[in-house]
């Protein structure tokens, strides 16, 4: 199917690339069709909404940047989503970008959790995990030892 986007122009979209959200993202209540679409660079995607073309999210496989990043997925949510093995889940997290890396964040209080054989996916709140809205994704670099002698 083709879809007129704003930032991309005219997509080819394949059917293993739609993405329903039927309770859609906090803020955006009629807006419910998307296509997960890879970016050039891992870990990253876009989350293109189908319903309004000017609506595009950048999204982060959370487990590049954050290895230990871990919840339990309520058993409510799982039975929405019709999840019933965990082990093929998809988990995104909105991702913002600033000028500089360094600004850039990750939602991982919010994640974006899919059922990629239904291609249902719904963003789930994790209360009182201690995760945050705006946790940022650059890691600081090691500290070099000093160059020199003994």
């Amino acid at each position: 199917m083709k879809v007129e986007t704003t930032a991309w122009g005219t997509l080819e979209i394949e059917e293993e690339q739609l993405l329903s959200l039927p309770k859609s993202l906090p803020g955006f209540d009629d807006i419910t069709n998307f296509a997960l679409l890879p970016a050039e660079q891992e870990p990253f995607y876009y989350l293109q909404s189908l319903d309004n073309a000017d609506l595009c999210f950048l999204l982060q496989n959370p487990f590049y940047f954050f290895p230990d990043y871990q919840f339990n997925l309520p058993d409510d949510e799982a039975e929405e989503l019709e999840i019933t093995d965990q082990t093929g889940v998809e988990v995104y997290c909105i991702t913002t970008v600033r000028s500089s890396i360094k600004e850039s964040t990750a939602n991982l209080l919010a994640p974006l959790v899919v059922n990629p054989a239904k291609r249902v996916g719904k963003q789930v709140v994790l209360h009182q995990s201690g995760y945050q809205t705006r946790q940022p994704i650059w890691i600081s670099e090691p500290d070099k030892p000093e160059e020199g002698g003994v």
